[in-house]
């Protein structure tokens, strides 16, 4: 793996947690010469994450719309700077950059981003499989997870495309499932069973 996309929030969030774990999650990867690949900017999660792969040497991509980049909202110290004109395009550029994806707490555009890239990995859209992780940090993703699993009981998602998402509370643990991952072979998305 050379690149790995964080998605995760333009606010720190209610517990110090959320910042310590993504200060470890950007220093983690420079140790590990994987180059972060993020949204662009320089507050909350994302700065804190970025700051971090920096401070240990590591290169560091943002992909940033021209909206949020007129706010003065990017990050101004990072290896390369993508300005692009829509949310669209940032998504579609960050998935074109990295080998895979990790989603640390964050709200509706980290959980926007998310979803997107699991529907892609679902119905097979990435040229190559990417893997996708949950960084669980104190218990943030618990309730998405639950959700899953009851979405697999009530057949909405197949148990094949639930098992796309790699869920710890370990940063380290969560990247060595990343690396090791192989993809589900799955050649329908959809379960005609009942209809």
């Amino acid at each position: 793996m050379q690149r790995l996309c964080v998605f995760c929030g333009s606010m720190p969030g209610a517990r110090p947690g959320y910042l310590a774990a993504a200060r470890a999650v950007g220093t983690l990867l420079a140790r590990r010469g994987i180059g972060l690949v993020y949204g662009g900017g320089s507050i909350g999660l994302m700065g804190a994450v970025a700051d971090a792969a920096l401070a240990a040497g590591g290169e560091v991509t943002g992909v940033i719309p021209r909206n949020l980049e007129a706010r003065e909202l990017d990050h101004k110290g990072l290896t390369k700077l993508h300005v692009v004109a829509s949310m669209h395009e940032r998504k579609k550029l960050m998935s074109d950059l990295a080998d895979g994806f990790v989603a640390m707490p964050g709200g509706m555009g980290t959980l926007e981003e998310l979803a997107e890239i699991l529907t892609w990995s679902q119905l097979g859209l990435h040229a190559k499989p990417k893997p996708l992780g949950l960084l669980d940090v104190e218990g943030y993703w618990s309730p998405l997870v639950a959700f899953f699993d009851h979405a697999v009981a009530e057949r909405f998602i197949r148990a094949e495309h639930r098992d796309l998402v790699l869920v710890d509370r370990d940063a380290e643990a969560l990247l060595e499932k990343l690396v090791a991952y192989r993809p589900p072979t799955v050649e329908k998305w959809i379960d005609r069973g009942t209809t």
